[in-house]
């Protein structure tokens, strides 16, 4: 039997040899390596289809869609109608879907001479945008300093003008040309008048007496206030 040569026995190799060779095994190397990595990730989606079942197909996914309604055309509800404009509302009893969202819009347009009644909300803020035309803006709030700011300004098209929770204010149409648009946003679901305190209704919560004795007049002087309260008031100037 002839005997197996030595490494030092076996012919030398040149560099051009050496070479191909090097390229034939990290060939191969790479080959196996792409089909090792193609069986395991043939294997976990195997394993992930047989854990979780099939992709569901668009079709079906869309059948599980929320079926509640999420377009309001708020510009084509119908309005409630007041002396001074118009008021169309989308909160929890219009709009379904904003129930326990803390959420709510409404769609103001004041006539020229138009005003919202002074009024305030006693558990929500609100974030007013002017679409169109100029409002007088009145906002009065406590501060950290103990006294009383009044913050008086006009308001036009693309402000936004926010009032913070419970503080007193109320907006009018100062144009003597154009209507004033207004969309007002809110952070209850609730509509409006359930967090709504009109000056007339503040006024009428009180005894004449107090109230003669607060300002330093007459109990007379407030014969001619309504009693009447409304819960959303739009009025013109007289």
């Amino acid at each position: 039997m002839s005997e197996k040569p030595m490494p030092e026995d076996l012919p030398a190799e040149d560099d051009e040899a050496r070479l191909s060779r090097r390229r034939v095994i990290g060939t191969g190397a790479a080959l196996g390596g792409a089909a090792l990595g193609g069986a395991l990730a043939a294997t976990a989606g195997g394993a992930a289809r047989a854990e979780h079942g099939s992709a569901t197909p668009a079709s079906d996914a869309s059948a599980k869609l929320d079926t509640e309604a999420h377009l309001f055309r708020l510009t084509s509800a119908e309005p409630n109608r007041y002396d001074g404009g118009t008021l169309r509302g989308a909160h929890e009893g219009t709009f379904p879907v904003l129930t326990g969202q803390q959420a709510s819009v409404y769609y103001v347009e004041l006539e020229i001479g138009g005003l919202r009644e002074p009024h305030w909300h006693p558990t929500a803020w609100e974030l007013n945008y002017i679409i169109s035309g100029t409002a007088d803006w009145t906002i009065l709030g406590t501060h950290p300093d103990g006294t009383y700011r009044n913050d008086a300004f006009e308001a036009k098209q693309g402000d936004l003008v926010f009032v913070p929770q419970g503080f007193f204010h109320y907006f009018a149409n100062s144009s003597t040309e154009q209507p004033l648009q207004v969309l007002v946003v809110f952070n209850t679901s609730a509509q409006e008048p359930n967090d709504d305190i009109g000056i007339v209704a503040t006024v009428n919560s009180l005894p004449r007496e107090i109230l003669a004795a607060a300002f330093g007049v007459p109990v007379a002087a407030f014969g001619a206030v309504p009693t009447e309260v409304k819960p959303v008031v739009i009025t013109k100037r007289t």
